[in-house]
Order: structure tokens, then sequence, then C-alpha cells
């Protein structure tokens, strides 16, 4: 009595060749994409909001930063940019916004800086009939920053802001050409900590 065929073998040889295939090409591709995440998971622990690459550090300091006056500032290791189209009139009420890199922590941060005025600030922005009041107390690098996100949408719209002084409203960032180096401070510092590319 002939003995008979398995004809119900789940892995036949022709299975196994495929999923073999399949297997490959899955791996294949995993490691290649691995190679174009520049996206990964922080698994240090480590706050990376302030935190800059060396690549963008050089193209900052050897590209954009010629837009810049410098101020280096040994004892905090740090060294401060401030827009060269900015307003700076000495006489005048001012608010800079400025660059600041901490090399030794590989860190870069935006800082609001009262020119002849001091803190707390009282900000206007008015746009298409809408008006909004920000009023911004001195604070740490993460305050300053969560200030500059809220005025940003106003700054790429083309708001007209204002600076409250004693009891009066003064022009803020008024002139073309303040309102484009507040914009070009905004795409630089954000190149500089990878936030938007």
């Amino acid at each position: 009595m002939p003995l008979r065929q398995k004809t119900n073998d789940i892995l036949s040889p022709e299975l196994i060749k495929i999923l073999k295939i399949f297997g490959l090409i899955s791996i294949g591709l995993v490691f290649t994409l691995s190679f174009f995440n520049t996206r990964r998971a922080n698994n240090s622990g480590e706050d990376l909001t302030f935190h800059m690459t060396s690549s963008s550090r050089l193209y900052f300091l050897n590209v954009r930063a010629i837009n810049y006056d410098r101020e280096v500032r040994p004892d905090a290791g740090m060294i401060l940019f401030r827009h060269g189209k900015r307003a700076t009139l000495k006489s005048k009420q001012l608010l800079d916004m400025v660059i600041i890199l901490n090399n030794p922590k590989d860190e870069a941060y935006l800082y609001l800086e009262p020119v002849s005025i001091d803190w707390p600030l009282e900000i206007k922005a008015s746009l298409g009939g809408k008006e909004e009041i920000f009023q911004f107390k001195n604070g740490n690098n993460t305050d300053v920053l969560r200030y500059i996100k809220q005025l940003e949408p106003w700054i790429f719209n083309e708001a007209k802001f204002e600076l409250k002084v004693d009891s009066n409203w003064i022009p803020l960032w008024s002139t073309p050409k303040e309102k484009e180096s507040i914009k070009s401070i905004l795409e630089d510092y954000y190149k500089l900590i990878n936030e938007r590319e």
C-alpha cells in the first residue's frame, strides 16, 4: 500500500522562498530608511529644547553671522548676536531680540533685551482690527522663548507693535528694516536649534 503524500504542508519550499525574499526586502528597507531619519527619539532624559548641532552652529557662524553685531562674554562663555539692521538710537527706548550661543553647552537661546527701559514689558500687537496686549516678566530661557512664540504669528503677519513706556505707547519694530531683521532672527534661531527644517 503506497504512502499518501501530505498535501497540507504549511511551509512548502515555495512559501519559504517567498518569506525569505520579503523578509530580506523588509530588513533592507528599514535599514535604508534609518539613515534618513533626522528625528530620533530622545532617550537621554536631557532637555534638547535649546540644543544646537555642530553643523547648524558652523552654518550660522560662517554664513549668517555676517548680518549680526557680535558681543563676546568670556565670563559666561557666551556670544551675543544682535541683528545689524535693528534700531540703535541710544536715546530711544527699544526692545532688541538677541540670539545667544552657549558654546560650552551646545545650546542657543533667544532673549528680549530691553534698551533704556526695564522689565516687566507690555507689548501691544494690532492687525486688521484685532488687538492683543502681552505682558512679559523677566524669566529664564524657556519663559522668554514662550513669550517670543506668542509674538511670532503677529510678527510674520506684519502686525503693528507698540511698547508701553511709562503710560505711553511707542512704536516698536515699526520700519520695514526692523521688521525684516526680527523675521530673520527668528528664522536663523530656528535653524540653529533645528526646530524647523
